[in-house]
């Protein structure tokens, strides 16, 4: 007998606009978080503040979702999805719409840490309630599906909205992401069953290990960090090192961010048929392109072809991993997505803060990518040894079945 809770809540031409939305919702988020990066002259001019005050605004943010992604998804975890959803999405229409309107700063930054929060729970849910809404088989194909909002958001989002605050003034694109939010709201709330994801197939892991887990996190925290120790000062080593101009940087990252769309969609298209293959060669991937560019990284050519590599390997390793956690979650998978949210989040400050310190020192900004493919190393090696830590906890038990079997 089939189990019930592989069978879709809703029919499929809903769940994909409901994929949609969501997919929508987290492009608005990820374009929120660091949207003030390029608008921060213009934040700090109209509010008063210096640049490096206005720069808060980014690091606090990062920190409000690294800190509360576990404890606020374990707060809420009985609360029914689609409330859930539409109060994040409402959150989240209001706080852009302060941003907005706001008088100063630290109004501004109580929004901003609203939407952090917002941003905690939403991430740590989100993969599960879309997932749910279809059949098991194609989990990996709507996890990539979902995830293009992310991508899109460094291609599109990031860009157009530095733009767009460059020509009407940096309020404007905080009002556009909160109509944005709006609409995914309007799917949510209008589409998703009350009940959705309370017995879906995607509430806990398909292969539970603790073990398991506990190695994806090792890794992907020794990855991420491996990756903003060098990517975080990718500007000074594109135009220090390789030589490009401050103009063509922009092309560049535009670059590699299409390049990510692509990795998003060909690992959706084979993470269903090898879920830890997948994510194992996109990590080496990343590995291979940061000491490329410390080896090649001075050649224009070569530098050109690691950066749309970067943007592929990076884009496609999201991908994996958030299918990855789906599959090993030792309990529910909204706790184990809002693990790797806080682990992602302190990956990114752990990087950015080792790559400054060796900016600053002898290594410069080639040592930082240097140390970036080392500590990327270190992640492919801890992934490999994952099946033997599985078989370890295999053992212990079978050990323990006898041992309990004779108490009784």
């Amino acid at each position: 007998m089939p189990d019930p809770g592989s069978k879709p809540p809703i029919r499929t031409s809903a769940a994909v606009v409901v994929l949609v939305a969501l997919a929508l919702a987290l492009f608005s988020l990820s374009t929120v978080e660091t949207l003030p990066v390029g608008l921060l002259p213009l934040i700090a001019k109209d509010l008063g503040v210096s640049e490096a005050e206005a720069g808060r605004l980014v690091t606090g943010y990062g920190i409000v979702v690294a800190v509360a992604s576990v404890p606020l998804t374990h707060l809420v975890r009985r609360v029914p999805r689609r409330a859930l959803l539409a109060w994040l999405l409402i959150l989240f229409v209001v706080a852009n719409l302060v941003s907005a309107a706001t008088p100063g700063y630290w109004v501004l930054l109580a929004a901003r840490i609203t939407v952090a929060l917002t941003h905690s729970v939403f991430w740590s849910i989100v993969a599960a309630t879309a997932a749910g809404l279809f059949p098991p088989e194609v989990r990996g194909r709507v996890v990539a599906g979902l995830f293009s909002g992310l991508s899109l958001a460094g291609v599109v989002g990031v860009p157009a909205g530095t733009w767009l605050g460059q020509q009407t003034g940096w309020r404007v694109p905080f009002l556009v992401m909160s109509g944005l939010g709006f609409l995914a709201l309007l799917a949510v709330v209008t589409l998703l069953p009350p009940t959705v994801g309370e017995e879906s197939h995607a509430t806990t892991g398909t292969e539970p290990s603790r073990r398991r887990f506990l190695v994806l996190m090792a890794a992907i925290v020794l990855v991420i960090c491996g990756v903003f120790t060098g990517y975080t000062y990718i500007t000074v080593f594109l135009t220090e090192v390789t030589g490009f101009s401050q103009a063509a940087v922009a092309p560049l990252l535009l670059a590699s961010g299409i390049a990510g769309i692509a990795g998003t969609v060909l690992a959706g298209a084979v993470v269903d048929h090898w879920p830890r293959g997948t994510l194992v060669l996109a990590v080496g991937l990343l590995t291979a392109t940061m000491f490329g560019l410390y080896a090649f990284g001075g050649t224009a050519f070569l530098a050109v072809c690691l950066m749309a590599l970067l943007g592929f390997a990076m884009s496609s390793m999201t991908t994996a991993l958030q299918n990855r956690i789906l599959h090993v979650a030792p309990g529910s998978t909204e706790m184990a997505s809002a693990a790797g949210s806080a682990v992602f989040n302190v990956g990114i400050a752990g990087g950015s803060f080792l790559g400054g310190f060796l900016l600053t020192t002898g290594p410069g900004v080639r040592g930082a990518v240097l140390v970036g493919g080392l500590l990327g190393a270190c992640a492919v090696a801890v992934l490999l040894a994952e099946p033997r830590a599985a078989r370890h906890e295999t053992l212990r038990a079978a050990t323990r079945e006898p041992a309990r079997d004779a108490a009784v």
